[in-house]
């Protein structure tokens, strides 16, 4: 119970002081905050759980890296107490109540847990199934180590199961194991060690300084029989390979042997490597066992001064009260790439796009937004929330994602909201995991945004509104009223461009764009739903502003173009008569292979 009144104190005290990351949402349990990233690379999804505090200039940042073990999902992996009709699953890891107990033990570090999962639910077959897993695996942790930049985060490589598959795939990217990963860590997931691949890397890694360390547990899974057959080969499990890392080690470390209770425990001096052995006479599968019985604490305290003390590794969990009642996983962030450090700025964007042809300034404009090159405040979203009917007026609450502005061109410095055809934009959307507006929902951000500004339109004079100078000369003026009225970027702006929407109507006209908004002072849109134009005419009022494809509904994720299709529930998203055939402009053929090129680059 004392570690329930830590929690219940720390909760208190970050109540007075939190430090919210860009991106992240609170999870409502623990003062927590989290993020979700998917399919950055592709086929991969990642939770990255941290404290709601201990990010000051000083602050000291672990970064575990949780590879999820076979067949279970991150929510699965966190954990939670089991409810009538729960999948057992829930409840034989508990990495979500475990950390909170590494929380409430390690004060000189801000502990953050990435857990790792991908499609097949198997790192080896996603290794299998993905020609450049190594460079996909590093790339992966490159981003997440990303988010914690400022603070030059410490590694752990953790895992469970097939999640050591994670780790090797990770150390095979590299020459020599990174000197920012500080801890290795074999939740009886060693199955694919081998001497000659990375005996040496790991021996090298350890010499490297006295703060690395390696923790691998093991059961005798070589005696165990399932169905009539072998568990595993007689040199496939963990039991045998980690025999084999203790004798490879034993040839540059001075290693002993202990027996405490049911296990055998290898050490070396200071316990920077620490080989835990269950012996297995009755033959029983202790494979989650490990983890359950306070593993991935002892993964992260072995060979510290807190080994061992409040726990007992094998032991009852150390962690109960710590447990929560449900699981709150955000939507995901939008995929959008880093800015890089030589792009272009939006003045000479729009000057060097100046006088192309349409067809080739649509290309070089999704270029651009497509390599990251937008100004960052875009890439924190708002969230929204609102009760809306469905079409059988039943009510329902609805949690959205919205960039608080147009998409733009360029540095947070310098940039210039960029108008495109509705296939530009789509492609985009769909590189980006977002989705564009219904009409419902223009209006409902012109309501919530905290920033209403009054629409400023020009005169038609032959072809000039559709001029790159004149998208330049309307981004200036926004930004004029803006600065008057006492907004600032990454505010929720509305009033300053028309939106172009998905409709019900692309379904039956592919080849036009819709059109909507551009609200007066009082909420009335001078741009009634419009699909008149040609798909590519473009004129400096439209604007693209994305939302998450992933929404809240009634507590639950759901797809927004789902949500669409569907004859009942349209109406929560959709204030038009029928459902949405094509909540997306075509073609989308040449759209979705490009998502893997771009990220690839």
């Amino acid at each position: 119970m004392k570690y329930l009144f830590f929690s219940l104190f720390i909760f208190l005290a970050g109540r007075l002081y939190t430090q919210p990351l860009p991106g992240f949402k609170p999870s409502g349990a623990f003062n927590e905050q989290q993020m979700v990233i998917e399919d950055s690379p592709q086929g991969t999804r990642v939770l990255i759980n941290a404290p709601l505090s201990g990010f000051g200039r000083d602050d000291r940042v672990l970064l575990i890296l949780y590879a999820l073990p076979n067949g279970n999902t991150i929510e699965q992996t966190n954990g939670k107490r089991l409810q009538e009709g729960d999948d057992w699953h829930y409840d034989i890891q508990h990495i979500g109540a475990q950390t909170r107990f590494l929380r409430n033990v390690i004060s000189d570090r801000t502990i953050v847990v990435a857990y790792l999962e991908n499609s097949r639910k198997s790192w080896p077959a996603w290794n299998a199934a993905t020609a450049d897993y190594r460079d996909r695996v590093r790339r992966m942790v490159d981003d997440i180590t990303a988010v914690f930049a400022p603070w030059q985060p410490e590694l752990v490589l953790n895992g469970h199961s097939g999640g050591g598959r994670f780790i090797f795939s990770y150390i095979d990217a590299h020459e020599e194991i990174p000197g920012e990963v500080v801890r290795i860590a074999f939740l009886d997931s060693n199955y694919g060690y081998d001497d000659s691949i990375y005996g040496d890397k790991i021996v090298s890694w350890l010499k490297s300084g006295r703060e690395k360390r390696l923790c691998t547990l093991a059961y005798n899974d070589s005696v165990v029989i399932y169905n009539g057959k072998p568990l595993v080969s007689p040199t496939g499990g963990t039991w045998y390979r980690t025999r084999m890392m203790k004798d490879y080690l034993a040839r540059s470390f001075k290693l002993k042997e202990r027996r405490n209770d049911s296990l055998i425990w290898v050490s070396s001096r200071a316990n920077r490597i620490e080989l835990i052995f269950k012996p297995n006479p009755e033959g029983k599968i202790y494979h989650t066992r490990q983890v359950e019985y306070n593993g991935f604490i002892h993964s992260i305290l072995s060979g510290t001064r807190h080994e061992q003390k409040g726990y007992t590794y094998f032991g009852d969990r150390a962690y109960s009260d710590l447990i929560t009642d449900t699981i709150k996983i955000p939507v995901r962030r939008l995929n959008i790439p880093a800015r890089g450090p030589f792009a272009e700025t939006g003045s000479a964007f729009m000057n060097r796009i100046r006088d192309l042809p349409r067809e080739e300034r649509e290309e070089e404009i999704f270029l651009a937004a497509a390599s990251g090159n937008l100004p960052g405040f875009l890439r924190e979203t708002i969230t929204l929330r609102g009760v809306f009917n469905d079409l059988n007026g039943t009510p329902h609450t609805i949690e959205y994602d919205v960039m608080p502005d147009y998409l733009a061109i360029g540095s947070d410095e310098d940039f210039c909201r960029i108008p495109m055809n509705p296939r530009t934009a789509q492609r985009l959307a769909d590189l980006f995991g977002a989705s564009l507006l219904t009409s419902k929902l223009s209006d409902h951000i012109w309501q919530q945004a905290r920033v209403k500004l009054v629409p400023y339109n020009y005169v038609p004079v032959g072809n000039a509104n559709e001029l790159v100078t004149k998208f330049t000369e309307h981004n200036t003026q926004i930004e004029q009223q803006l600065e008057a009225s006492g907004g600032r970027h990454g505010e929720l702006v509305a009033g300053i461009k028309k939106d172009v929407i998905i409709s019900s109507r692309i379904a039956e006209r592919p080849d036009r764009v819709v059109i909507y908004g551009w609200h007066k002072t009082d909420g009335t849109p001078i741009q009634p739903v419009y699909s008149g134009h040609i798909y590519w005419y473009v004129d400096y009022s439209h604007g693209i502003r994305l939302m998450n494809r992933q929404v809240i509904l009634d507590g639950q994720p759901a797809d927004a173009w789902e949500l669409l299709k569907d004859p009942v529930l349209f109406r929560i998203l959709s204030n038009e008569d029928t459902p949405f055939e094509m909540p997306f402009y075509s073609p989308q053929s040449s759209v979705l292979s490009l998502q893997s090129s771009v990220f690839s680059k």
